[in-house]
Formats: C-alpha cells, sequence, structure tokens
C-alpha cells in the first residue's frame, strides 16, 4: 500500500499543490451554480446533500425549488415532513431529505448554525464531508473533503491503491485532504478539487492534457490514469420479489404510508403484502415493474384482489387529482400513472 505522507516522495509540496487548485479554480472551475450565490451555511447543507449521488443538473431545478420553499433553515425545521418528502421526489435516495429535516429541526433548536468540524458532526445527517464543506463553502474556512471527485483525483495522483469504501484507501485519503488543505482561500481550493474531479479528471476520457496537476500525477507518469481508482470487484445483485395491491373505490386509490425505516422510508405507495397473503390466492395480476436498488433488484407484480382489504392506520383513499401533491417512489408513480392512463382510455 502506497504511503500518504507527502514527505516521503511528494510529487509537490502542499503549498504548490494548494497555489495550482486555486489558481485553476480562479480561471477554469465552475462560478455560477446557484448554492454559489449569496453563500450561506443553509444552502451549503441544502446543496451538498442534494449532490450526494446525484449529478449538478439535475439538483439545480431541486435547489432553486427548495430555495422558494423553505428559505430559511427555520422554515425547513418547521415544515411537516410530508410536505418535504413530496418536494423531494424524484430525487431519490429520500433519507437525505429526512436528515436533512432532521439537521434542520437539531439547528433550529441549537439556535444558531455550528461553526467546527466537531460540532457540525453532532448534527444528525452531516458527516464528515457534508461538515468539511460547509466549514469551506460557507466560513471559508479549513475543512478537509474527501468525496468521489476527489477520491479519484487523489487516488490518480498518488497512484493509490484499493477501492472506494476500504478503509485503509479512505483513511489515506482523509490523511491527504488534512495534510493538502490550506489555511485560506478554502472555499476556492475545496471547489477546485470538486470541479478538477468533475471537470477533469473525470471517471471516463479524464482531460489529463489540460489538467494543472499533470506534472506530479503518478498515474499519469505510468501511464496508468485509467486503472485508478482500482475498480470495486462486482457481485451479482440479489433480486426479491414485491408484490403490491391495487384497490380502487369510487375514483380513489388505496395507498399506504411506509415504516420510516427500510426502503422507500415514510413514502405512500400502494400496498404492498406478503406472497402467502391470503388476498393473493384469489387476486388478479395486472401489472409488474422491475426497479433497480443500488444493493439489489426489485420484482414487482400488481394484484388486484376480489375480496375486501382490511384496512390499517397507515392506509389512505387518494383521488386521481392528489397524486401529483404527494410524495410517491418514481417507479409507483410511473406505474399507477400509466395504468390510471390506460383506464381512462378504456
Amino acid at each position: 500500500m502506497h504511503s500518504t505522507n507527502l514527505s516521503d516522495d511528494p510529487p509537490f509540496g502542499a503549498d504548490q499543490f494548494a497555489a495550482l487548485v486555486i489558481d485553476w479554480q480562479q480561471q477554469q472551475g465552475r462560478h455560477d451554480m446557484p448554492w454559489q450565490q449569496a453563500i450561506t451555511p443553509y444552502k451549503v447543507l441544502v446543496s451538498e446533500l442534494m449532490l450526494q449521488q446525484t449529478q449538478v443538473t439535475t439538483v439545480i431545478p431541486y435547489f432553486e425549488r427548495w430555495l422558494q420553499r423553505f428559505p430559511t433553515i427555520e422554515a425547513l425545521a418547521e415544515a411537516e415532513q410530508d410536505e418535504v418528502m413530496t418536494l423531494w421526489q424524484g430525487l431519490g435516495y429520500y433519507a437525505r431529505a429526512r436528515n436533512l429535516h432532521k439537521a434542520a429541526q437539531a439547528i433550529a433548536k441549537r439556535g444558531s448554525f455550528p461553526d467546527d468540524l466537531d460540532s457540525l458532526q453532532q448534527i444528525p445527517g452531516i458527516g464528515r464531508y457534508t461538515a468539511g464543506a460547509i466549514l469551506s463553502f460557507a466560513y471559508d474556512a479549513y475543512g478537509p473533503i474527501v468525496d468521489g471527485n476527489v477520491r479519484r483525483l487523489f487516488c490518480r495522483l498518488f497512484a493509490l491503491d484499493g477501492y472506494a469504501g476500504q478503509s485503509q484507501l479512505e483513511k489515506q485519503l482523509w490523511q491527504l485532504a488534512e495534510q493538502l488543505t490550506p489555511k485560506q482561500h478554502n472555499r476556492r481550493f475545496a471547489q477546485g478539487l470538486l470541479d478538477l474531479g468533475a471537470t477533469i479528471c473525470t471517471a471516463r476520457q479524464p482531460d489529463c492534457v489540460n489538467c494543472p496537476l499533470q506534472g506530479g500525477c503518478k498515474a499519469y507518469a505510468r501511464q496508468q490514469v485509467d486503472q485508478f481508482p482500482m475498480a470495486k470487484p462486482k457481485k451479482a445483485k440479489p433480486s426479491r420479489q414485491g408484490h403490491f395491491l391495487w384497490v380502487q373505490q369510487q375514483g380513489q386509490l388505496l395507498l399506504e404510508q411506509r415504516p420510516d425505516t427500510g426502503i422507500w422510508s415514510s413514502l405512500l405507495t400502494l400496498p404492498e403484502v406478503a406472497a402467502e397473503h391470503p388476498l393473493l390466492q384469489q387476486a388478479k395480476p395486472v401489472g409488474s415493474f422491475r426497479h433497480q436498488f443500488s444493493h439489489y433488484q426489485l420484482d414487482a407484480t400488481i394484484w388486484q384482489p376480489q375480496q375486501q382489504v382490511q384496512e390499517s392506520p397507515q392506509h389512505g383513499w387518494y383521488a386521481s387529482r392528489q397524486l401529483a401533491e404527494i410524495a410517491l417512489p418514481a417507479p409507483i408513480r410511473k406505474w399507477i400513472e400509466q395504468q390510471l392512463k390506460h383506464s381512462t382510455a378504456d
């Protein structure tokens, strides 16, 4: 495993590295993203959680709508969870929305936004990366960051072995981030790291010719850029069967609120039942869909029961005009809309 101590075999010193990143960002980096305007800690928190697992172009309209509806952390803290989840729908990874809501409530209760790494990481939903990003972008203060872009950049720059998620590699990456992060111009430095990873040191077809760090990049010197970071060994993704009910009554559709843990937590969906549920013995299949989660594949069948469904407190009836206003998982919403469209056509 390669060492991460800069004194061992430095491609360049920490000061030179910071200067290269900062100068490049000032001239070539991104400066017009909405969360870069009139920066506040709250805007940084919202943007960073939205940008996890999601492309910038997808996030921008969601971010703008979010700030229109919840312009302050207090407004978000006071909102009902249903409204928060509805505004988030379409971005996926709904735990981010719940974490953002919990963070807002904790900060509002605290009375002020934390301004140091330890205090920030005490807030629900704020981890090591997000804390560093808030310090860097909102306060222009020392805040080391490591995300997917920085990981790829550092792995190539220092020819680091290992793949994302390996504890030894993650430890090395954070050590490097702590050593390389300067004590000033942190906003521009952090943005430079992210911009380099997103626009130059990309996963495929990196633009090494225009990289300001090319002269010290070990992977480039070895002509092994495409070998870093190492690919994680692939495992066969398991599949799971899901069984959902299609129940209509007087123009309304029966929906069920999911538990606050597990997939689609706290969202409304078609009621789900176990494969051995008695209702399925005489039910008629009316459709199916397949959805890819990060760790497994869901093969779903939708059934129209011939017997009356016993309702629970989690159940509710919704008219079709209400569906646009409630938080539904994307594959469930798509299937419902297609089914209602076909029903109307018939």
